[in-house]
């Protein structure tokens, strides 16, 4: 059950999800280091950082739950594309459809799991790469190696080939660089990137 307490400036009950919320919103917007304990209270109504402290005892616990959170997410939601889909290309191609609905509709989510270094303040964090969800998109890319829809190339390179295009495209929606939704831009980063893999 998740848990609640009352807030001093208000009779509604604050969870500890409203906090995480608040706290991914101000990393992505103006990074961890510029982001306090006090903002985070001041975004979630509180009068003292006492009401985060019943949640979270410092804010690099907050960037660890939302980190696990937001792969733990990702980790299902791949393992939702590989029960629907046989094909290499076919399950990359919902992944990479994911990331951009993410991007247009949550772009916090996507700024703080791919852009933000988070192993500047997170150092035993696991590698991105070494994660679930990513072991996961490794394997993919592996498997579409081995049933001859990807190139004969080290899977990581293949990895870092495919995603540079989608993580570059992404990263400059968010930046502004590229001033329509991620959504414009979707199918001819898939295009680009699928055909720097796939085999001819």
């Amino acid at each position: 059950m998740e848990q609640e307490i009352e807030t001093e400036s208000t009779s509604t009950a604050l969870s500890q999800d409203q906090v995480l919320q608040a706290a991914l919103k101000l990393f992505s917007q103006k990074g961890y280091f510029n982001t306090s304990l006090t903002d985070i209270k001041d975004a979630v109504g509180l009068k003292t950082t006492s009401g985060v402290y019943q949640f979270f005892k410092t804010k690099q616990a907050i960037a660890q739950t939302l980190r696990e959170n937001i792969l733990d997410s990702l980790s299902i939601s791949i393992d939702d594309v590989r029960r629907r889909n046989r094909k290499a290309s076919e399950q990359l191609r919902e992944i990479v459809d994911l990331l951009f609905k993410l991007t247009d509709d949550a772009p916090e989510i996507v700024q703080f799991l791919l852009f933000i270094k988070t192993d500047d303040f997170l150092p035993e964090a696991t590698p991105l790469l070494d994660t679930p969800a990513f072991n996961k998109i490794r394997r993919i890319i592996q498997n579409g190696i081995k049933e001859g829809e990807i190139r004969a190339i080290d899977p990581l390179m293949a990895y870092c080939y495919f995603f540079g295009i989608i993580n570059q495209t992404l990263a400059l929606v968010l930046q502004g660089a590229l001033a329509k939704s991620a959504d414009s831009y979707q199918s001819q980063a898939w295009l680009t990137a699928w055909g720097c893999i796939a085999k001819k």
